[in-house]
């Protein structure tokens, strides 16, 4: 799966690259506008990672002009602008979502899959994980065969979780995901434990293994590998 990568900053390019990479993307990189617009349509990407604030022009522009070549792609802005105004602006040109920097990368990962499904999935896709399946258009959960009730946050943690299967991801990654800018502001993350105990219990009450691995000052970790 092929995503365009629009930034000028090259440390957080690299970083991208190497962590999308991972989860088997392809990654095209463009570092200003204009090479922007040169690949824009070079392949029919799964998902355009545009900065806004470019050299020799403005990323809102690309978004625009992606829209008006009909373009599929899912994309998802990345930007320091993070007023209402700007992300309405953005979400108004075009954009699927929203990214304000900084951010962690495993959210950025969680949201890339997510427009993925929204924007080129076909309905019916089931992502799968051990004996758990999520049935994301239809917001349901399964143990084998048995259904499992889930808050939306729940299934919101839950899906963050496997997109980001194998790796440590740290609370405020995952608050940052469910919360957007209002995920570090309370503080303490006794809420992101509280919503991820839930999960866990409703999971193993349905006869799953419990996947998640506690990571000691860190977070948790997704894995089938249960070892310490």
């Amino acid at each position: 799966m092929q995503i365009l990568i629009v930034e000028d900053e090259a440390s957080l390019m690299e970083s991208m690259v190497s962590y999308l990479e991972l989860e088997g993307f392809r990654c095209e990189k463009a570092a200003d506008y204009h090479t922007a617009v040169c690949v824009l349509d070079k392949h029919d990407y799964i998902c355009m990672l545009i900065d806004l604030n470019l050299p020799g022009g403005d990323g809102l522009e690309l978004v625009k002009l992606a829209r008006e070549n009909q373009s599929e792609s899912g994309i998802i802005i990345i930007s320091a602008r993070n007023t209402i105004e700007q992300r309405v602006e953005g979400l108004e040109s075009g954009a699927d979502d929203y990214l304000v920097k900084p951010f962690h990368l495993s959210e950025l990962v969680a949201r890339v899959h997510s427009v993925a499904r929204r924007t080129r999935m076909k309905g019916g896709e089931v992502l799968s994980f051990g004996v758990i399946s999520v049935l994301p258009e239809e917001h349901t959960c399964f143990v084998d065969k048995k259904q499992v009730e889930l808050t939306r946050k729940e299934l919101d943690m839950l899906m963050f979780l496997m997109a980001n299967r194998n790796r440590v991801v740290t609370k405020e990654s995952i608050a940052d995901y469910l919360w957007g800018e209002y995920g570090g502001g309370y503080g303490s993350y006794d809420f992101v434990y509280t919503h991820l105990k839930n999960l866990r219990r409703k999971l193993q009450e349905a006869g799953s293994p419990d996947y998640v691995q506690n990571i000691y000052g860190i977070g948790y970790k997704f894995s089938l590998d249960q070892s310490p």
